[in-house]
């Protein structure tokens, strides 16, 4: 039923740049939250970034002034613009739709492989 499709991770070189898309169905995406996590190995699943229904986003501190969350609601679709990447930003980076009414729905994405190195 419900399904996040992510694309544009990589191997980038530090300096770089990529663009991550998540597109959702299934889901009435104008009404969900939509973040993005990573994870690294052997370290927890984080927030990279957050764009709520109302236009509010919400960023890790590591991102702060390198990353932008946006979304285009016409298209179904949520992007991560990240720049002046770094080697620590080296993760599986995932896509999360959240809705907190009639209960909480939480989907997820498959994630899709950010490595940033020389």
């Amino acid at each position: 039923q419900v399904q996040l499709v992510e694309s544009g991770g990589g191997l980038v070189q530090p300096g770089g740049s990529l663009r991550l898309s998540c597109a959702a169905s299934g889901i009435i995406f104008r009404v969900y939250a939509m973040n993005w996590y990573r994870q690294a190995p052997g370290k927890q699943r984080e927030l990279v970034a957050g764009l709520t229904s109302g236009g509010d986003t919400n960023y890790n501190d590591s991102v702060k002034g390198r990353f932008t969350i946006s979304r285009d609601n016409a298209r179904n679709t949520v992007y991560l613009q990240m720049n002046s990447l770094k080697p620590e930003d080296t993760a599986i980076y995932y896509c999360n739709a959240k809705r907190t009414r009639r209960g909480t729905s939480n989907y997820w994405g498959q994630g899709t492989q950010v490595t940033v190195s020389s």
